[in-house]
């Protein structure tokens, strides 16, 4: 099975993965004639597109998004990730790069329906989730000096978002949205995708509805082990920005280390509560690797993971931090 976009003809390889209304697929450029497939590079498509290398196919591979739209809403919202997705071009952020929507009829003659092609560079390593929960099962862990270089590509790819003006919020910072490639000698590449949620990050909240009306965003586009406290309950008059995504970070380096989210302890325990426990700021800090990570680490999340944000730092106090890390662990 074949699919063409406006420049790049591809043949579908395999289904890579399925959720909600979407498909992933791995395809493969179809390259007309050998003088172009001796070129190499990815072929023409990549060629065209200028192409961070961290972005580029050695071997004509891509991934697909397939989505299956069923109201106007939701095709609005397609339309929205595709806008905001065609912003961004940084190497840790995962580009878009050819989209196309088409109308398709539904069965039996209905009405007409739509559906979205999403086209991606693809990383077959899989996301940090399923590297962190891999390890989990041979009890290993990253090496501190490898957290470390992991986060420090996440920061680089939110600070370009937050760098914006006005900055925009990823709204969904979380190890199942960052996808790793190992490279040998080096440590892995981290790169930050799905911007379903990204919105521009300031909102002033001047009443209890438009709190809530957040609220209520927020418990759909915004996973709910990495959501911030005042995504959970916004006060009826506040000052909302793009810290949400720090306080998400702070959750991230945590599950870096540990392989989950600091407060999905809170899921387990009988009479717990999530949202309390991310209200309140609880962390518990479970057993990790032999020796333990150094409590400058440690330090560090909780620093993230300030409940009010207006004592959480941005993300370029952040990156000055990280980077004093990393020099500390590199000696």
């Amino acid at each position: 099975m074949g699919c063409s976009f406006s420049g790049l003809n591809a043949l579908i390889v395999r289904q890579l993965g399925e959720g909600g209304f979407a498909f992933v697929y791995l395809v493969k450029e179809i390259v007309a004639d050998a003088g172009a497939a001796a070129g190499g590079g990815g072929g023409r498509f990549a060629a065209k597109k200028s192409l961070h290398p961290s972005h580029v196919s050695d071997d004509g591979t891509y991934a697909m998004k397939k989505i299956l739209i069923q109201s106007t809403e939701q095709l609005e919202l397609v339309r929205e990730e595709i806008r905001i997705s065609s912003l961004f071009s940084h190497p840790n952020l995962l580009p878009l790069l050819d989209h196309a929507i088409i109308a398709v009829k539904g069965p039996q003659g209905g009405s007409w329906n739509h559906e979205a092609y999403l086209l991606f560079p693809v990383h077959l390593d899989g996301t940090l989730l399923d590297n962190t929960k891999a390890m989990q099962a041979k009890k290993e862990f990253f090496p501190t000096l490898t957290v470390l270089q992991i986060f420090r590509q996440l920061c680089a790819g939110l600070k370009h978002m937050h760098s914006f003006d006005p900055p925009y919020a990823h709204n969904d910072v979380k190890p199942g949205n960052v996808l790793i490639t190992h490279r040998k000698g080096q440590p892995p590449l981290a790169i930050l995708m799905d911007f379903g949620s990204a919105r521009p990050a300031r909102k002033e909240i001047h009443s209890r509805s438009e709190a809530l009306r957040l609220q209520e965003w927020a418990a759909e586009h915004c996973s709910a082990p990495f959501r911030a406290p005042e995504l959970w309950d916004c006060p009826s008059h506040a000052d909302i920005d793009e810290r949400t995504d720090i306080w998400s970070l702070g959750c991230t380096l945590y599950a870096i280390m540990y392989g989950v989210s600091p407060f999905e302890y809170a899921l387990g325990e009988s009479g717990g509560s999530l949202q309390l426990a991310i209200i309140n700021a609880q962390v518990k800090w479970p057993p990790g690797p032999t020796p333990p990570y150094p409590e400058s680490l440690h330090q560090f999340v909780v620093w993230m993971l300030q409940p009010q944000p207006a004592v959480r730092p941005h993300i370029d106090d952040i990156i000055i931090h990280v980077d004093k890390l990393i020099s500390k662990y590199s000696s």
